[in-house]
């Protein structure tokens, strides 16, 4: 009997969606989208060639058993890829999942971009003279290990270990990361250059600003020495440009950066770039410049959730060897909310007025720096930390809100959640249900409901919610 291909995604989906992590699965998993199935070859359509080499490099595995197990062997998966103008670019490749633990067997090669030109000769490269062996200008602190993942950075992080694996090989050259001030863009931009040296000792990596990189050409205009400029960042194997924002308006500039971007990428380098804004949105570019940061793949890094900015804290604290209490980074993760730099510029704060005046790090000790770092304190909460803060108070697990469970004491949990994050956040009824336990408006509209019932009618209900509101307004 035909199978039909929707059913065996979706049997595929509850498999793989037991064996990862829930962020994992909403990231690379809910966008694919089952297209048909051939005999015991099943398409699937997903979003970009990015969304494809990251599923081969991290979940082929998986991927063979879930569709081995509903198909059997000598199955086949296959791939549409969907552009940026939303038009389905058919990739005719077909993967055929083996039985033993080798990756794949590639029946036809992919048609990826990207090719190898090692084989172009460098015409500005004097035959006989080696690569300068130059300082990459990398802070060793900013590692891969040392950064945090989250939602706010997953697929800026992803693209970026998969670069450093693969320097100038994948569809995302340039990798463009953007965001406001403080969010990781250079730490993760660096991590990039770390990790390809660590992996390609012979690779030529260089890390500069901006504003370097126009400073350094004004000087090389001023002493003719523009051709030495040029030649010495055509030498270059991987580059990282860090806000290059900084080269709006100066045409002369962008014309050699315009040069030196083409060479880079027809031979196959690598470059990464950042920028405060995106690159539709950058100013007093020129728009051949605009249209190749384009190219490759754009990730914008947001504001760190509660939960990202607590694990950032406890990362930071445990570089440095320090132990904190966990109220006391959930009142910090709690009031400094705008960026990364900000919240270990508190904790630094912290630490060292404990250190000087000899005091123990209280809660009343953190209240008062913050009071002095924050300018208004009266912050809106995060559903996560509503979350936290109503589970720690019944005892339950963490996650416990977001599952399934319909037992009293989690949905009566969850309801009181939802009733906290409509009055303490601005969040629609959507919004909030979205992101505890993936509930509609109605089912928030209803919590809240049920909950002023209570505490008109339940005495020790109504106990319950004032402690935990001045638990919250801590």
């Amino acid at each position: 009997m035909n199978k039909d291909f929707r059913q065996v995604w979706d049997n595929c989906l509850r498999f793989i969606k037991d064996n990862v992590k829930a962020a994992e699965y909403r990231t690379w998993f809910e966008p694919i989208v089952p297209v048909k199935l051939n005999g015991k070859v099943l398409t699937i359509q997903v979003p970009s060639t990015f969304y494809y080499e990251y599923l081969e490099e991290t979940y082929i595995d998986l991927l063979r058993k879930a569709l081995l197990a509903e198909l059997g062997e000598g199955t086949g998966l296959e791939y549409n890829v969907v552009m940026q103008n939303n038009m389905p670019h058919h990739q005719s490749t077909i993967i055929t999942m083996p039985t033993n633990d080798k990756k794949d067997l590639y029946n036809n090669p992919v048609n990826m971009p990207n090719e190898d030109h090692s084989s172009i000769k460098n015409p500005f490269v004097i035959p006989g003279i080696q690569k300068l062996q130059i300082d990459p200008k990398l802070n060793n602190r900013n590692t891969f290990n040392r950064l945090v993942e989250g939602e706010f950075n997953r697929l800026a992080r992803s693209a970026g270990y998969a670069i450093a694996t693969n320097p100038g090989k994948t569809t995302f050259n340039p990798l463009f990361i953007y965001g406001g001030s403080g969010l990781g863009k250079t730490h993760l931009a660096q991590a990039i250059g770390i990790e390809t040296k660590d992996r390609f000792q012979d690779k030529v990596v260089l890390y500069v600003t901006g504003h370097e990189f126009s400073t350094q050409f004004a000087d090389a205009t001023l002493n003719n020495t523009r051709n030495d400029f040029l030649h010495f960042y055509q030498m270059i194997d991987l580059l990282i440009i860090d806000d290059i924002h900084e080269l709006s308006g100066k045409e002369k500039t962008q014309d050699i950066f315009f040069e030196i971007f083409n060479h880079l990428h027809q031979t196959g380098k690598q470059l990464i770039i950042t920028s405060d804004k995106a690159p539709a949105d950058l100013e007093s570019f020129e728009d051949r410049l605009l249209s190749r940061f384009k190219w490759g793949l754009s990730a914008e890094l947001t504001n760190p959730d509660y939960e990202s900015r607590k694990a950032i804290l406890k990362q930071y604290a445990y570089n440095e060897g320090i132990e904190i209490n966990d109220d006391i980074l959930d009142y910090v993760a709690a009031h400094i909310t705008n960026n990364i730099r900000e919240l270990e510029g508190a904790l630094i704060s912290l630490l060292a007025h404990s250190t000087l005046n000899r005091e123990t790090i209280t809660i009343d000790l953190a209240r008062q720096i913050i009071d002095k770092l924050v300018k208004n304190t009266t912050r809106e909460l995060s559903v996560g930390y509503i979350q936290k803060v109503v589970c720690d108070y019944f005892n339950l697990q963490s996650d416990a809100i977001t599952s399934k469970t319909r037992k009293r004491e989690i949905v009566q949990a969850r309801q009181i959640a939802m009733y906290f994050a409509k009055n303490m956040t601005k969040l629609s009824l959507a919004t909030i249900g979205s992101q505890i336990g993936g509930k509609d408006h109605a089912t928030v509209l209803h919590a809240c409901k049920t909950v002023n019932n209570l505490i008109d009618t339940d005495r020790q209900f109504k106990g319950y919610i004032e402690e935990i509101e001045k638990k919250l307004k801590i």
